[in-house]
């Protein structure tokens, strides 16, 4: 199911948590749930229609290779490489503009790793990521049940929206 999850946030007078087990699917946008079949090019299209964007070649295209491998995090470099590979006639600037849509939409994730580099993981909902420094991959979190305990005071006027946590790993010298 290709929907975008916010983690329940409990406040109390002492502390916060935030626990990623308890998650509710919305629609950001209001659009309808996709009728997905299994086959990467119909559900690339209903995807894409159920979060309210025209399904374009390029938009087809790159939506096939993103979400055709199942679960995945990519940069927009490195889906402008499966493109190029893949012959489909994109430029990096689309590729940007693509994954930025359908972050908006919905149905990428976006994941930021030293504020430098930022990677789209087709898995959209409520989760962490442990990033190998040594090979430059960002890998989930398996335990669905990880919370942090304590949050910070939100300022007034502000809620939280998400919690991104990145454990940095390194292989042992």
């Amino acid at each position: 199911m290709i929907a975008s999850v916010v983690p329940d946030v409990e406040m109390s007078d002492d502390s916060s948590t935030v626990n990623d087990e308890t998650a509710h699917p919305a629609s950001p946008h209001g659009g309808r749930q996709p009728a997905l079949t299994g086959c990467p090019w119909h559900d690339v299209n209903e995807m894409l229609q159920s979060a309210g964007l025209r399904p374009t070649r390029q938009r087809m295209a790159l939506g096939w290779l993103l979400f055709g491998k199942g679960a995945r995090h990519l940069t927009a470099e490195m889906l402008y490489e499966e493109a190029t590979l893949a012959k489909v006639p994109v430029s990096l600037a689309t590729v940007y503009n693509t994954l930025n849509q359908l972050t908006d939409a919905g149905l990428l994730r976006q994941v930021s790793v030293d504020g430098t580099k930022t990677y789209f993981d087709t898995n959209v909902s409520a989760h962490h990521h442990f990033y190998l420094e040594n090979s430059h991959e960002l890998v989930d979190i398996p335990d669905p049940h990880l919370m942090l305990s304590k949050m910070p005071e939100v300022p007034e006027g502000y809620e939280i929206a998400r919690v991104d946590m990145v454990v940095r790993l390194r292989k042992k010298r």
